[in-house]
C-alpha cells in the first residue's frame, strides 16, 4: 500500500512571468483555503512530478508547486541565461506576493533542499516551516563526490558508462568536460551527453535498482534540462560562497523543521543531513535505515506523509 495520498489534479495552473525571458509552470493543488505550502523540485532542473502533489494531505493544504527556471514546462526549456540560485529565491518570493501568502510550508529534497534553505535563511519571516529530504549543501567536495571521484567507486559499472563520453585526456575534470558538451553547438552530442549525465544519476537514486526511476531520468526532455542546468549550477558552486548554507543557518533558528535522509544515500551523503541538523536547533533528524535518495522509496515516502501530517496539526493550531 503507498504511504502517499491518492491521485489529484491541480484546481489551478498558471503560466507566471518572472522577467521578460522566464516564464514559470506553477500548480495549485488541495484546498484552496488549506495551509499555505511550497514545493521545490530537484535537480535543478528536474521539474515537478504529479506524484509531488500527493505528500501532502489535500483537505489540509494549499499547496503551490513551481516549475523553476528552465524546469519542467517553464519556459524556455532548459535555458541557463538568467538562471542562479538568487534568481530563483527571487521568484519564490514574488510568488508568494502573488498569491498573498503570509507564511507557507515550505518542501524540498536534494537540489530542493539547497533552494529551500537559500529562500528561508533570506526570508525566515515568510517560512513556517520546513521539510526537507536528501540534503545538498552544494559544496565542492559535495559535487566533487558524485561527478568526479567518490560515488564512482560504488558504482563503477554506471560510472564507466557517465565517463565514455569523456575523451580520457579529459576525464580528470569531469564537470567541465561535459559543460563544454551541454552548453556546445552539437545538438546530437549535446543530448547524449545530456542522457549519460541524467541516467548517471539516476541509476545511483534509489538503494535498489529501480528501471522505472532510470527510464524516467532517461526521458530526452528531463534530461536535456538537469543535465544543462545542474552542471552550469554546479561549474559555479551554485553561486554561493563556501559553507554558506551551513554558516548562515543561525537565521532558521525560529523554524521548525524535519529532515529526512536516507542512510544509503550515495547522491548526498547522509553526513550533510548531519550537519546541517547540528547547525539548525529547530530540526528533527530522520534517518531512514533501508533508504537510498529517492523521495520516491517507500520507508522515504512514508516519513515525509508523516511530516507533513504534523506540521498540519501544528499550524492549524496556531491558527486557531
Amino acid at each position: 500500500m503507498s504511504p502517499l495520498y491518492p491521485d489529484i489534479r491541480p484546481y489551478a495552473k498558471h503560466q507566471f512571468a518572472v522577467d521578460d525571458r522566464h516564464t514559470l509552470s506553477i500548480e495549485e493543488v488541495g484546498n484552496p483555503e488549506g495551509i499555505p505550502a511550497l514545493f521545490l523540485h530537484g535537480g535543478p532542473g528536474a521539474g515537478c512530478e504529479p506524484y509531488h502533489r500527493r505528500f501532502f494531505d489535500p483537505d489540509r493544504y494549499r499547496l503551490i508547486l513551481v516549475d523553476q527556471r528552465g524546469a519542467g514546462h517553464s519556459t524556455p526549456h532548459a535555458d541557463i541565461t538568467d538562471n542562479t540560485t538568487w534568481h530563483l529565491v527571487d521568484d519564490l518570493e514574488r510568488i508568494r506576493e502573488h498569491f498573498s501568502i503570509d507564511k507557507w510550508l515550505v518542501f524540498g529534497g536534494s537540489w530542493g533542499s539547497t533552494l529551500a534553505l537559500a529562500y528561508a535563511e533570506t526570508y525566515p519571516q515568510r517560512v513556517s516551516a520546513m521539510i526537507l529530504r536528501g540534503i545538498f549543501l552544494c559544496r565542492p567536495h559535495e559535487i566533487n563526490w558524485f561527478y568526479q571521484q567518490g560515488a564512482s567507486r560504488i558504482f563503477p559499472d554506471y560510472w564507466q558508462d557517465f565517463v565514455a563520453q569523456i575523451a580520457p585526456d579529459r576525464r580528470d575534470d569531469m564537470l567541465g568536460a561535459y559543460h563544454d558538451l551541454l552548453t556546445g553547438s552539437d545538438e546530437l552530442r549535446r543530448l547524449a551527453a545530456a542522457k549519460a549525465w541524467s541516467v548517471w544519476e539516476g541509476h545511483c537514486a534509489t538503494l535498489k535498482p529501480n528501471p522505472e526511476v532510470v527510464s524516467h531520468f532517461r526521458n530526452p526532455h528531463i534530461a536535456l534540462s538537469m543535465a544543462r542546468i545542474e552542471c552550469h549550477y554546479f561549474m559555479n558552486n551554485a553561486f554561493l560562497r563556501d559553507n554558506q548554507l551551513l554558516e548562515d543557518a543561525h537565521r532558521l533558528q525560529d523554524i521548525p523543521g524535519v529532515i529526512v535522509h536516507g542512510r544509503y544515500d550515495v547522491i548526498c551523503p547522509v553526513e550533510n543531513a548531519w550537519e546541517l541538523h547540528h547547525a539548525w536547533r529547530g530540526s528533527e533528524l530522520s534517518i531512514q535505515p533501508n533508504s537510498g535518495h529517492s523521495a520516491g522509496e517507500p520507508e522515504t515516502a512514508a516519513a515525509l506523509v508523516r511530516a507533513t501530517d504534523f506540521f498540519a496539526d501544528e499550524l492549524e493550531a496556531d491558527l486557531s
